[in-house]
């Protein structure tokens, strides 16, 4: 299931032609196609995809899926329910386990062995994270009691993010009613706060999110580069066993495989 109904406001200009999944990376990709071919090459079956702006377009570019072996159906929002909450409403339609992710990053992240762990770990919901450094320009002082009891010149300080991928048990859906704007904030603010805290899938791979100008010019500055570690050149099946005891590259494993795939509400 793929949420493409978000307008991209930080990518004006842009998307207010075309909505961000359909943005054109390189001379014939979009991110949306990118990702699809991703989510097929690792063994996903089912997508769905909830749209509102500039809905039209993305029906036209992707049909029915099967140019990607996928089975791709549509929900359409008739209001913005941010990054969450358009889950809500579909609560009967998702499996057990499943995947979530904003539809605006290019990353060789292995989806298929991130809801693998998440399922295997029996959190309610597992995050993918990438590690960023910030430099700090100045000098830092470690102060108590109105003393300096350490001086680092210039650290940097290093601290995971969350990429904008998520593995999600359908039960952490159940608290809440269908309709409610929700984002993942306040989702990972909840589990905290009733003593069920999210895991984390660290991952040091390629990773770009392209939420601003900027991150989308640098994408097509180097995509020449990071297109073959992208883009599969051949389906790859699952074939890690699952937590049941079937392998998922079997049938019964294939259809657990739906993807969320986040690709609206980022603002």
């Amino acid at each position: 299931m793929i949420l493409a109904g978000g307008k991209g406001v930080r990518l004006r200009p842009y998307t207010t032609a075309l909505p961000k999944p359909l943005m054109p990376i390189g001379d014939s990709h979009s991110i949306l196609q990118i990702v699809l071919d991703q989510l097929a090459s690792r063994g996903f079956t089912s997508v769905t995809l909830a749209i509102n702006h500039l809905g039209p377009l993305i029906r036209a570019f992707v049909g029915d899926g099967r140019r990607w072996g996928l089975v791709i159906d549509y929900v359409e929002e008739d209001k913005p329910l941010s990054t969450v909450g358009p889950l809500f409403g579909l609560k009967d339609m998702l499996p057990d386990e499943f995947l979530v992710m904003n539809g605006d990053i290019l990353t060789d992240l292995d989806y298929g062995d991130l809801l693998r762990t998440h399922k295997l770990s029996g959190a309610g919901l597992t995050l993918a994270t990438s590690e960023r450094v910030h430099q700090i320009d100045f000098g830092v002082l470690d102060v108590d009691a109105g003393r300096i009891v350490g001086f680092r010149e210039k650290p940097a300080l290093r601290y995971p993010v969350s990429m904008g991928v998520y593995g999600m048990s359908r039960k952490t859906l159940d608290p809440y009613p269908a309709g409610l704007a929700f984002g993942f904030d306040q989702l990972v603010l909840d589990l905290l706060a009733v003593g069920d805290p999210p895991a984390t899938y660290p991952f040091d791979g390629f990773w770009l999110d392209i939420g601003r100008p900027e991150d989308y010019d640098e994408a097509n500055r180097s995509f020449p580069q990071i297109k073959p570690i992208l883009l599969p050149a051949h389906p790859r099946p699952l074939g890690v066993a699952l937590a049941d005891g079937t392998a998922a590259g079997d049938p019964l494993a294939a259809a657990d495989l739906s993807a969320v795939v986040r690709a609206g509400e980022l603002t």
